[in-house]
């Protein structure tokens, strides 16, 4: 039996790609993944191209892709898009990088707080909720 044919019902599809049946619902209203014809006897069936090309999905969102972005990529999965996929990947790293900024600012003023925190004496008001008190104000 060869590879791509269709011998999978969408419970072992889920299963082989590690997802819930309800994400391969889900993938397939946002166009995705294809919906197989319903044959006479009912159930649909898919193919390894299928858990492949759902595995590449949750590969792309584990790197922070969107799942328009994940489509976007395999939209270009003919290998002669490397520049569109790069430029789709610079888009995202810019994010990634734009978001570890705002955490290493969160980090600075959560450790300075909870060192001040630490240092209070126990007949002062909690720097930290003190802090959040007057950011609540503003």
């Amino acid at each position: 039996m060869e590879q791509t044919s269709a011998t999978l019902s969408i419970g072992a599809l889920a299963k082989a790609a590690g997802v819930h049946v309800e994400t391969i619902r889900f993938y397939q209203l946002k166009g995705l993944l294809r919906v197989p014809g319903r044959p006479a006897q009912g159930i649909r069936r898919y193919t390894a191209a299928d858990v492949a090309r759902v595995r590449f999905v949750k590969a792309a969102q584990r790197l922070g892709f969107s799942l328009d972005e994940a489509g976007q990529l395999l939209r270009l999965d003919d290998g002669t898009q490397c520049g569109e996929a790069a430029a789709v990947a610079e888009s995202r790293l810019a994010d990634v990088r734009e978001r570890l900024r705002d955490l290493q600012g969160i980090e600075s003023v959560l450790s300075e707080l909870v060192h001040a925190c630490h240092g209070a004496s126990r007949k002062i008001s909690c720097p930290l909720i003190a802090t959040l008190q007057q950011s609540d104000r503003s």
